[in-house]
This record gives C-alpha cells, sequence and structure tokens, in this order.
C-alpha cells in the first residue's frame, strides 16, 4: 500500500474487486494522506471522513463488482451533497447544507465510489486561478508557491497529490482543463448534456459541465461511463445513446486526421509550451495519426465572446441569493433594499461583484443588442468554424495553457490577464464540444505542461483514444510531485 497515493482508479477498483485490499483500507489510507499534506496545499474545504467510512464498509459488505468499488472519489465544492456543506467557496453559502445529492453523486456512489472530501475552488466557479476562494487559494503542488489553476484548482491538487485518483470539476470556460494542465493530470470536459447538471450550482448554464479529473484516460473514460446519460431531473442532460468509452482505448490512432491552427500560437504562448506541443505532434504522428493545417478565424474573439455571455448568466444565475430565502443575511438592515444591498456586498468578493456587474451591464436596456446579443451572433461562428474544421478533420489539438503555472498573487491587480490563460480553452464550451487535456512535458523548473484535444460533440471516445495512445508512448501521467 506503500505506493497507493498514485495509483490510479483503475488500479484499486482491481484490487478491492480481488480481495487484496478492503475499500476501508483504501480510504483511511487516503484520509490519512489527506491530512498529510494537505495543511499546505489546501486542496480541501471539507473532509467527510465519516460518510466515507461508512461508504466503504458499505461497498466491502456487498461483494458484487462495481465500476469504481472502493475508488477514493473528490467532488468540487459547487457541486451538491446531501448532509455535507456545500459553499461555492464563497462566504454567500458557507454554512450551506443542501437536502439533496447531484445526480453526479448518486450515480458515483451507485458505481461503488467513496466520496471523500469537497475540494476548494474559485468562488461560484469564476476564475482561472483558485485566488477567488473565500477560503483562499489551493497550491500547486509540484510548487506551492504557484497557483493550482482554476476555478476546479482543488480537484486538481487532489489528484495532483495523490489524496484521490478521481475528483470532479465543472468547466465553463476551462476550469477542467487548466488546472489539469498545470497540475500534471488528466482533465475532461464531456460535450454539453453529455453529464448531467442537476445539483451543480449554476454559474452560466449554456456553458457549464462536469466532468472528470484522473491520472490516466482510461480513468477519464472509466469515470465518463459512470456519469454519463440522461436524467429526468435535467432537461438539458442529452438521450444521445452512451458509446464504449473503455473500449475504444485501443492505442491504435492511425488514419486519425489531427487539425493543427498554428496561427493561434503565433503571440502570447511560452516557449516552453510551445515546445513540448510540437514534440507532442511528432509522437502523434509518429503512431500514425495525420496533422493538417487548419484555420480557426473567429478565435481571437472567443474571450471577449465568453465574458460576455458567461457575465450575463451570471448575472442572472447568482440574483438568487438574496439573503431571503437560504445563504448569508447580512445583519443591521432597516429595510428591504438595504438588506440585499448589505448581503450581496458582504456576502460575494471582488471577482464575483465584478462578473455580475459586467453581466448586468451587458444585459441592461440600451446594450442587450450591442453586447449580449452581437456575443451570440459570434458564438455561433465559432462553433461553425468547429464545423467546418471537422469536415476535414477528427479532432483538434492545441495547448491547454499558453503557459505554466504562474506565482501566487503575480496577477490579482490585473483580472484581464487572468482571462486571458483561457484563450485556448472557452472556444468549447462556447461550442458545446467535448475536449480533453493530459499531460505533455514539464518545464525546465518542473511544472506541467498540458496537450488539449477538442473534439465533435458526443464523441469523448475519440479523444479519450487519441490521449491514451499519446501515453503509451510517453511517461508524462506517471511523473509526480515530490510531496
Amino acid at each position: 500500500m506503500g505506493t497507493l497515493p498514485f495509483q490510479t482508479a483503475r488500479d484499486i477498483r482491481d484490487a478491492v474487486a480481488a480481495g487484496q485490499v478492503s475499500a476501508v483500507e483504501v480510504c483511511e489510507h487516503a484520509l490519512r494522506r489527506i491530512d498529510a499534506v494537505d495543511p499546505v496545499l489546501k486542496a480541501f474545504l471539507t473532509v467527510a471522513a465519516d460518510r466515507a467510512l461508512d461508504r466503504a464498509r458499505a461497498v466491502d459488505r456487498d461483494k458484487r463488482s462495481a465500476p469504481l468499488a472502493g475508488v477514493p472519489v473528490a467532488l468540487k465544492d459547487n457541486i451538491m451533497t446531501r448532509g455535507i456543506t456545500t459553499t461555492a467557496a464563497s462566504r454567500m453559502l458557507e454554512t450551506f447544507v443542501p437536502p439533496y445529492d447531484a445526480t453526479v453523486v448518486t450515480r458515483l456512489e451507485e458505481a461503488g465510489a467513496v466520496v471523500v472530501g469537497k475540494t476548494n475552488c474559485d468562488e461560484f466557479a469564476m476564475g482561472s486561478s483558485t485566488e477567488n476562494s473565500a477560503f483562499g487559494p489551493s497550491r500547486n503542488p509540484w510548487n506551492p508557491d504557484h497557483i493550482s489553476g482554476g476555478s476546479s484548482g482543488g480537484s486538481a491538487v487532489a489528484v495532483a497529490a495523490g489524496m484521490a485518483p478521481i475528483a470532479l470539476g465543472s468547466d465553463t470556460g476551462g476550469s477542467i482543463r487548466q488546472p489539469a494542465s498545470l497540475c500534471g493530470i488528466a482533465g475532461l470536459k464531456p460535450t454539453y448534456g453529455r453529464v448531467s447538471r442537476y445539483g451543480l450550482i449554476a454559474f452560466a448554464s449554456s456553458l457549464d459541465q462536469i466532468g472528470p479529473l484522473t491520472r490516466t484516460a482510461y480513468d477519464a473514460a472509466l469515470a465518463l461511463s459512470v456519469l454519463a446519460g440522461p436524467d429526468p431531473r435535467d432537461s438539458t442532460a442529452s438521450q444521445e445513446p452512451l458509446a464504449d468509452y473503455m473500449g475504444a482505448l485501443t492505442g491504435d490512432i492511425r488514419g486519425l486526421r489531427l487539425g493543427v491552427p498554428r496561427r493561434m500560437l503565433e503571440q502570447g504562448v511560452d516557449t516552453s509550451v510551445s515546445g513540448c506541443f510540437f514534440a507532442a505532434l511528432e509522437i502523434l504522428r509518429a503512431r500514425g495519426a495525420e496533422l493538417i493545417d487548419i484555420d480557426l478565424p473567429h478565435a481571437s474573439y472567443a474571450i471577449a465572446t465568453y465574458y460576455v455571455v458567461a457575465t450575463a448568466e451570471a448575472s442572472s444565475n447568482l440574483a438568487r441569493y438574496d439573503g431571503v430565502r437560504y445563504g448569508f443575511r447580512a445583519e443591521g438592515a432597516r429595510e428591504l433594499r438595504e438588506m440585499y444591498e448589505k448581503t450581496r456586498s458582504r456576502g460575494f468578493g471582488p471577482e464575483v461583484k465584478r462578473r455580475i456587474m459586467l453581466g448586468t451591464y451587458v444585459l441592461s436596456a440600451g446594450y442587450y443588442d450591442a453586447y449580449y446579443l452581437k456575443a451570440q451572433q459570434v458564438r455561433t461562428l465559432i462553433r461553425r468554424d468547429y464545423e467546418q474544421a471537422f469536415q476535414k478533420v477528427d479532432a483538434v489539438v492545441m495547448p491547454t495553457s499558453p503557459t505554466p503555472a504562474f506565482k501566487i498573487g503575480e496577477r490579482v491587480e490585473d483580472p484581464l490577464s487572468l482571462y486571458l490563460t483561457d484563450v485556448f480553452t472557452v472556444s468549447a464550451n462556447l461550442a458545446g464540444l467535448p475536449a480533453f487535456s493530459v499531460p505533455c512535458g514539464l518545464t525546465p523548473t518542473k511544472l506541467p505542461i498540458g496537450l488539449q484535444v477538442t473534439g465533435r460533440p458526443f464523441e469523448e471516445a475519440t479523444l479519450l483514444r487519441i490521449g491514451d495512445s499519446y501515453e503509451r508512448d510517453t511517461g508524462w501521467w506517471r511523473e509526480c510531485p515530490n510531496l
């Protein structure tokens, strides 16, 4: 059990199924690991030790095999968990305890998984560094002076530091893939609607999607096979049939056509990132993939489009936090309007307030057509760019993040520079496409770099196949931080 922190979910599941170790022993080991390394890394906001051990005992009593039997799982703290505080890393929900589980939580536990806790994130998932958490930033396990990425930074840290082999995040503009890249693990954003959003605290409802962070492509496929599928509680959950995600991992990508949008790499990309990216392309070519240069002509407008659409939807979704029905309520107000103002000004952090104000502005009378409507029109053009590209290629490859992880506090005073870190990730959300990030290298200072593959709607199996094939010829997924 000495190497358990960095075992894959597949290995743990197989060991539990074979009786080589009990689910309780695995759970206890995970909880000890959290106790040992999380005081420095701050991945978790809540550790659910009692619930986890009860669940592990139930797995041991039930001798039938299950896809995730005994596998510890961490959940981003914007995913509802019955009886466990769910804060979205905000003072607004600091004491909120949901009365129900999100659909993804129910599906994980039905598959034998053991939820060990709730992970830190940017407040209401708004950010790219986890520095916007009301409870302080999560720290990168490769160098704790650096960011973990965001907004699912705590989930990425939990997996990268060996506290759980699977964690769930939510991805609105890159919030699974970008922290996966910066922490040296795999992260999958499924097609919009592939995974139920029931029980996910909403940020931008037309963009949000739940997905797994794991060590390997196989574990991502395993998690998706449990999470995906229709849900009567979520009308946006697709009825599209599921693929055989694990069966797709043949290692064979001969004949696959991979589009490379080289123009997007011409500026703003760190040399260590571009170097690892082009080296990864050669590995994919050597495995039989065909590289084809493509153009995504409206990609340069993606960031601006995203920060109009996302903030508009955030303004609407976060209107419910008014101090009346649930959550934080400011004291000392003499009348209703004052109570609203004090509650929202004290309960929300600076970045959330910034996005609410931006969103309210672009939806306001006289500006709706100039901003929100125009952004939706450009969103359609971005989707069309990908549709045209997919007539020639099977997937699009690019870096996940233009830079490695930067130091905590380095960009706090410049929110625009933080927004630009999403340049390679936001288009998949705007177009509703699946995208998968896998580790593809380390900088000279041992900070991870990620490779992103984007595919046609509901073709997650193709992306997982490409990621798995790449893993077979490289050892980056085996690299672990020295903790």
